[in-house]
């Protein structure tokens, strides 16, 4: 809706949109939220007809259907140089930085909260900032109780999941409406921004030891927008609304649709109001890699962060029969196959899904009791396991295809299985062909100082940016391969039904945990310079990212193999420390954002529905690629030169 035109006999926006609504609607319970900050309007059940006359009123300057998102699915603080003692911030030690922190408020938008992990445990921490405006909401699982000094807010919003619940294609999936997580993402890119130290952590012995979010002293507060099904925008846009309301520093999504124009992409117009509020907002780039242009969350007011892998391993091995050994990853943690080779098969039986290992694909009297081989791709990876055990077999060899490379991601699966790359994966799928191929596997446990590190993950989304490609995106990528980061117990590690084991972490993979490292490392950033602004804190991230990794190569790319680019990793991977002391700042006013946005020819309705108010263009830029931004992307077109200022 425009703001000015809300006539002044109504006290209140919400009382105009109540009336607006009630003069086309007679049900009373059709409107879901009306938004203050985040979105100027409200979010309403219509049909058709109630939609097409909404639209016709002068005051309505848009009607958009709620669009569904989905969640971009403990050696991360020494790997990025948080645990060092020495020089962390010019003339301040690390106690200074954790003392700071303690302001610091981290809103992590997801699937809520896990409230008796050890992460958020907040003893020794003083009094909650008196600026927190936020509280804990009860559900029927979740006391206000639950809440403490580090988990100091936990809300809910499921009305716009509620309504499209109503409907007929979501069926009986009814969860508890609560701030508690049974998913375990929400639980994972929590601790990971903020998690409180946690000795002896692991995922079922792998991984062991302290875990910790990036700035383990920042307060943690959670919108659980993210239900069975997915986010829908329109709760997603009320959990922003209220976290701006409630004081948050720093706002973490790890979720996204696709790529929009901004005046249609919920969270770039929720972001832009969190902006100008002086709250960092991080988002994940996406899991669509190595395609090339699929980046979401591609908006300049927002970080976008892509993912990379750690210095950390899980190695597995495959001893062929011809007595070649292969190398893959696993996290298997039950007991092993000993030390007998056994029959090995693939592509068995007259179901044209067995290569995939597809539900009922696999014949019993074919896999009993031998090694199946599985082809990565259309289902999840440990179903792909489950599918396997529950025809009889022992054991998984799961192979990529040309579609994932070499790219390897570690599960906790059901059965003994190892995870190979494609290269590997055509040899073994060759030798299986042979007569009587056998096969063993064995587990290595957790391996560190691995060279190489980081490569960018093959899933990372890539650019160019193609809703302003003069924007360069992501804008760097942090560790989103095998995170260690607390789970929710509602829940098992592979998150499948039949998985009845419970676990207080889980190692998980994509920009949902990338995301959360950056968002905390801008905490401490926040913590360090209180006076700077979202778009200080992103440049000094950006200014001070690394491109060379740890053997003094270029970064890699897990996909091919061969060197990354930046429209795969953006100004680089993030480094804390040099980002505390950038020494120069490439600093971005609101008023400047609004000369980007005119720069882009959307009509002055469009740029009020980002911006909340009205807009005249009188400052526009020549080329959207004049914004002051901390990386370049030029974009030539016809021109042999291109100038930016």
């Amino acid at each position: 809706m425009k703001p000015q035109d809300k006539p002044p006999s109504f006290p209140t926006h919400h009382d105009w949109y109540t009336s607006s609504l009630q003069s086309l609607s007679s049900t009373p319970d059709s409107l879901l939220y009306t938004y203050t900050d985040a979105y100027h309007g409200f979010a309403a059940s219509l049909d058709p007809a109630q939609a097409q006359a909404l639209r016709q009123s002068d005051s309505v300057l848009g009607v958009y259907e709620d669009t569904l998102y989905t969640l971009h699915t403990t050696r991360s603080p020494q790997f990025l140089g948080l645990n060092t003692e020495f020089g962390l911030w010019e003339g301040h030690s690390n106690q200074d930085l954790d003392h700071a922190s303690y302001d610091v408020i981290i809103g992590v938008l997801d699937t809520g909260v896990w409230p008796e992990s050890k992460s958020f445990d907040g003893s020794g921490m003083p009094q909650v900032p008196s600026k927190w405006r936020g509280q804990c909401e009860s559900g029927p699982d979740f006391s206000p109780k639950l809440c403490n000094k580090k988990l100091i807010g936990a809300r809910f919003f499921s009305k716009g999941y509620r309504m499209a619940s109503g409907g007929t294609y979501l069926g009986k999936s009814k969860e508890t409406e609560s701030p508690r997580d049974i998913d375990g993402h929400g639980t994972h890119t929590a601790s990971t921004a903020a998690g409180s130290q946690v000795t002896n952590a692991s995922l079922l012995g792998y991984a062991s030891g302290k875990a910790r979010g990036m700035a383990s002293h920042a307060r943690v507060a959670t919108y659980k927008v993210c239900w069975k099904t997915g986010c829908f925008g329109s709760d997603i846009l009320a959990g922003m609304d209220r976290a701006i309301q409630d004081g948050v520093d720093v706002l973490s999504l790890s979720l996204g649709g696709g790529s929009a124009p901004y005046y249609r992409d919920t969270i770039a117009i929720g972001a832009f109001t969190a902006m100008e509020k002086g709250i960092f907002v991080s988002c994940s780039a996406g899991n669509s890699g190595p395609t090339k242009a699929s980046l979401a969350n591609v908006a300049p007011w927002i970080m976008t962060v892509g993912a990379g892998t750690l210095d950390r391993d899980f190695p597995a091995y495959v001893f062929l029969g011809d007595k070649s050994k292969a190398t893959g990853v696993s996290l298997y943690s039950g007991k092993g196959m000993g030390n007998k080779p056994v029959s090995l098969v693939y592509n068995e039986g007259s179901n044209g899904s067995a290569n995939l290992c597809l539900p009922g694909s696999l014949q019993p009297e074919l896999v009993r009791g031998k090694i199946v081989i599985c082809d990565r791709g259309i289902n999840a990876r440990v179903e792909k396991g489950a599918v396997v055990r529950d025809a009889g077999g022992v054991g998984m060899i799961m192979a990529n295809t040309a579609a994932s490379g070499e790219e390897l991601v570690a599960d906790s699966h059901l059965l003994p299985a190892v995870a190979v790359g494609r290269k590997v994966g055509d040899k073994i799928r060759e030798y299986a062909k042979s007569a009587n191929p056998t096969a063993l596997l064995t587990f290595g446990g957790t391996v560190l100082n691995v060279r190489p590190s980081p490569v960018v993950a093959a899933f990372s989304s890539r650019g160019p940016n193609t809703v302003t490609p003069q924007i360069l995106k992501p804008d760097l990528i942090g560790p989103g391969v095998n995170i260690l980061a607390a789970w929710s117990e509602a829940n098992g590690p592979t998150e499948l039904e039949k998985d009845t084991r419970r676990t207080q972490f889980n190692i998980m993979s994509g920009t949902s945990m990338s995301c959360p490292h950056i968002s905390g490392v801008a905490a401490l950033l926040k913590a360090a310079h209180p006076d700077w602004s979202p778009s200080a804190i992103k440049s000094a991230l950006m200014t001070t990212a690394y491109v060379v990794d740890n053997a003094k190569s270029p970064l890699h790319d897990a996909s091919d193999g061969g060197f990354s680019n930046p429209w795969a990793y953006g100004s680089g991977h993030v480094d804390p420390q040099k980002a505390l002391s950038p020494g120069l700042v490439y600093d971005v006013s609101a008023s400047e954002y609004i000369a980007f946005l005119c720069s882009l020819n959307y009509t002055t309705q469009h740029i009020q529905t980002i911006i909340k108010r009205p807009v005249t263009c009188l400052k526009k830029f020549n080329d959207p690629g004049d914004l002051n931004y901390p990386s370049f992307s030029v974009l030539f077109r016809n021109k042999r030169v291109v100038r930016y200022t």
